[in-house]
């Protein structure tokens, strides 16, 4: 039985401090902590060419220090109170969180004021962080197969001068141009309470959370931050713009792409849907045809990165079989967007789709931590926080000839580009 989206209702309040900061609650007496969470509203797509890396360094960096609290000090005392901290870098945005008992809400609170107004950015930390990013790209994208697949995927699909042309882990050579001033500058510019959204999700009351909030961030300066960076609209691609590469990989690889729209755009879900149909499980349409039926793949998958700036990228991405060749495994796969394009599409694949989605969208939001973060995700890209109240019933009204229709206007055969991971001889 689908569940019932009259049932969605989760209490949020949103109003902004006279700096600018957004502030979010999440009333929820039942949750066992209480979930802390600040979005910035600056990624990677925020950095000029030449600059690139510097979001994802202020990950490391908003650990090293500030003003009241030394070095490696801020996840050391949430978790001698029991609690968790992390921090990932996006595209889009930055985000930065720990969930704690309500004993410990103030520390975590207060930790976050002060590295958002006191961050320590000195000769010392940057050199030290500096080197902690590349290493971590030499572990996770250098000396890994197909380690670089994502950075040749964003130039293919967008282009080096593109907002979305470089990875979040961005280029060493930038980080090592970069000048203690240069980093400083960053911070200023972005990491200032008008650029932020802080979401509290747990067992406290709107006004308990209004007062900590107004304590421990309202004296902080009302600075604007920088409108976000402009990002060129994209038509789908012409000509089928392929990138073959030769690499030391267990197995070839195939990636056919398709420039998407924005995440806010109205046909997000319904591509979001049509996605989940063609790869999602053992039960999608092409994994029955390719790896099922006609045994070419050993695998396959289909993900699109929901980019915020006019454009965003899909990808179909399949391994074959030993003795099959790359080009094997395109028909199949235009065939099958061509079919759903004409309308074929069996109304117990959509509602297998949308089952997945919701079982998936429930257990998201039942920890606080995860729905505090989607909270802050509404905020930032849809300013409408309340959306996760809503967003489950606009997935339940996409139809089948929704999926038809961006089949057809998103997923033309003709504008797919493709990447090729061959086996190095």
């Amino acid at each position: 039985m689908p569940f019932d989206d009259q049932d969605v209702h989760y209490e949020v309040f949103d109003q902004r401090l006279p700096n600018g900061l957004r502030v979010v609650v999440n009333p929820d007496p039942i949750a066992p902590g209480v979930a802390v969470n600040l979005w910035y509203r600056v990624g990677s797509s925020e950095e000029p060419l030449g600059a690139t890396g510097f979001a994802h360094l202020f990950e490391h960096l908003m650990f090293a220090g500030s003003a009241n609290v030394a070095s490696g000090e801020h996840l050391a005392a949430i978790q001698a109170v029991g609690g968790s901290a992390n921090a990932t870098t996006s595209f889009d945005r930055t985000n930065y969180f720990e969930t704690v008992g309500p004993h410990a809400l103030e520390l975590a609170l207060w930790l976050e004021a002060d590295r958002m107004s006191t961050l320590t950015v000195d000769a010392a930390n940057l050199e030290t962080q500096r080197d902690v990013v590349k290493e971590e790209k030499r572990q996770r994208y250098d000396n890994i197969p197909y380690g670089d697949q994502f950075e040749l995927l964003l130039d293919l699909n967008f282009g080096a001068d593109h907002p979305y042309g470089h990875p979040a882990i961005g280029s060493m050579t930038d980080l090592d141009a970069a000048t203690l001033n240069d980093v400083q500058n960053f911070y200023r510019r972005w990491y200032q309470p008008s650029g932020a959204v802080l979401t509290l999700s747990g067992p406290i009351t709107i006004s308990q959370a209004m007062e900590l909030a107004e304590r421990y961030f309202g004296s902080l300066p009302n600075t604007p931050v920088p409108e976000s960076a402009q990002a060129p609209p994209l038509t789908p691609h012409t000509g089928h713009p392929e990138l073959v590469v030769h690499r030391e990989v267990p197995r070839p690889m195939l990636h056919l792409c398709w420039r998407t729209p924005a995440l806010t755009h109205p046909d997000r879900l319904a591509v979001d849907l049509l996605l989940s149909v063609l790869g999602e499980g053992q039960a999608s349409r092409l994994h029955r045809t390719m790896v099922r039926d006609q045994e070419l793949a050993e695998g396959l998958g289909t993900y699109d990165l929901g980019l915020a700036k006019q454009a965003s990228l899909a990808m179909i991405t399949s391994r074959p079989r030993e003795d099959v060749n790359l080009d094997q495994l395109i028909p199949p796969v235009f065939e099958t967007l061509a079919a759903i394009a004409d309308g074929n599409l069996d109304d117990r694949e959509l509602e297998r789709a949308k089952a997945g989605y919701e079982r998936e969208w429930l257990a998201g939001l039942a920890p606080v931590e995860e729905r505090a973060d989607q909270l802050g995700f509404y905020t930032t890209h849809f300013d409408d926080p309340t959306r996760i109240n809503s967003e489950f019933a606009e997935i339940q009204a996409v139809t089948a000839d929704d999926i038809s229709a961006v089949a057809r206007r998103w997923f033309d055969p003709a504008a797919a580009a493709t990447l090729r991971y061959e086996i190095q001889e």
